[in-house]
């Protein structure tokens, strides 16, 4: 069975060497939430901009639900898409704004009223009807957008930068509510974001844009502890990056030698010794200690804390090596008053599992 939105081999050339999509290829399944994920500049906003045929591929076919949508105008297409800036009818009342997409379709008036009644009920603006946009908190108006968006029961909804205009505080407590509305509808959606937590928040599945060609495809979890290049490693989440060479290579462990340390990783990889590679760590991952670990050989550093920041639910630390390269560990505060806490200027062990790092080989 071929997937509900397909994507193949779709190329944009503006010419004079700007190909600002690569040859992408895609499968979306219906009810799928899907990110794309990258820099700005990376080609998102422009495949965003194809499905919803503001731009024509240069090459490559796009197919919704067994429809072609090649030569489709974007007002022939079953999509609607919902901008960063929620484009809402500043002189129309909630109710209007919903409404209007449904009454430029020739929609019946009791029919256009139960609708926009549903949608208000859905995104709970139901006391908020009558209400102007400038009335609203951004969060309103940015459920108004979306329930105007969800009205016209497209199949395909399309997000830009969806919560980009919202602080981080309503940012990151609309970000579960907004999901729960589009699951609700059951509506298949594609956003384009540059907001990394809000693709792993949001997304069932995240696609990683870079000069317009996909890197990586798959879950969040995945995408987070398996990233397959460096790119991916260091553009999702915070990471310690870490160049060295392939020194034993088993079957079932390698040991990699970087300037620092040694990495002892409990797992086989398909490499020849002496090759060299770069080896991943996530802060969240490292353990800080004042005595050195019982296995001193491997995983381990001495460093001395050069910085300290406090965040609430956890800290970050930044270490000084001693070739001067710096290791970032964040640690949970899991105790109000810890017994021994660390400074400034201590020095200590950093310390990892076997199972921490992620070995790159490109």
């Amino acid at each position: 069975m071929s997937a509900y939105l397909q994507i193949d081999q779709v190329v944009k050339d503006f010419g004079g060497g700007a190909v600002a999509v690569d040859s992408v290829s895609l499968d979306i399944e219906r009810g799928e939430i899907f990110a794309l994920l990258g820099s700005s500049g990376c080609g998102k906003t422009t495949l965003l901009r194809m499905l919803a045929g503001f731009e024509q591929p240069s090459s490559g076919r796009i197919v919704l639900n067994g429809q072609d949508l090649a030569g489709l105008q974007p007002y022939a297409r079953p999509i609607n898409i919902m901008f960063q800036s929620y484009a809402l009818f500043p002189h129309l009342s909630v109710f209007d704004n919903i409404a209007f997409g449904l009454r430029r379709e020739g929609c019946a008036k009791d029919e256009t009223a139960q609708r926009v009644e549903a949608m208000l009920k859905l995104v709970q603006l139901e006391k908020y009807a009558k209400r102007k946009p400038h009335q609203l908190s951004g969060g309103q108006q940015q459920r108004v957008a979306l329930a105007r968006s969800l009205a016209k029961r497209p199949q395909l909804l399309l997000l830009d930068e969806p919560l980009g205009a919202l602080d981080k505080k309503l940012r990151e407590e609309t970000q579960i509510e907004l999901v729960n509305i589009i699951r609700e509808v059951g509506v298949t959606c594609v956003m384009v974001t540059h907001d990394q937590e809000e693709a792993m928040t949001m997304a069932s599945r995240i696609a990683v844009m870079s000069e317009g060609r996909l890197l990586q495809v798959g879950a969040p979890s995945e995408i987070y502890e398996t990233p397959a290049t460096r790119f991916v490693a260091d553009f999702i989440g915070n990471v310690n990056l870490m160049d060295g060479r392939l020194s034993t290579d088993e079957p079932d462990h390698v040991i990699i030698d970087c300037s620092d340390c040694r990495h002892f990783v409990g797992h086989g990889i398909t490499g020849s010794v002496g090759m060299p590679l770069a080896v991943a760590l996530r802060p969240e991952k490292i353990l800080l200690s004042r005595q050195a670990p019982e296995d001193a050989r491997y995983n381990c550093v001495q460093a001395t804390i050069k910085e300290r920041a406090y965040f609430g639910a956890y800290t970050v630390y930044r270490l000084q090596m001693a070739s001067g390269a710096l290791l970032k560990v964040s640690m949970a505060n899991t105790e109000r008053h810890p017994d021994e806490a660390l400074h400034i200027g201590d020095g200590v062990w950093a310390h990892w599992p076997g199972t921490a790092q992620i070995v790159l080989t490109r």
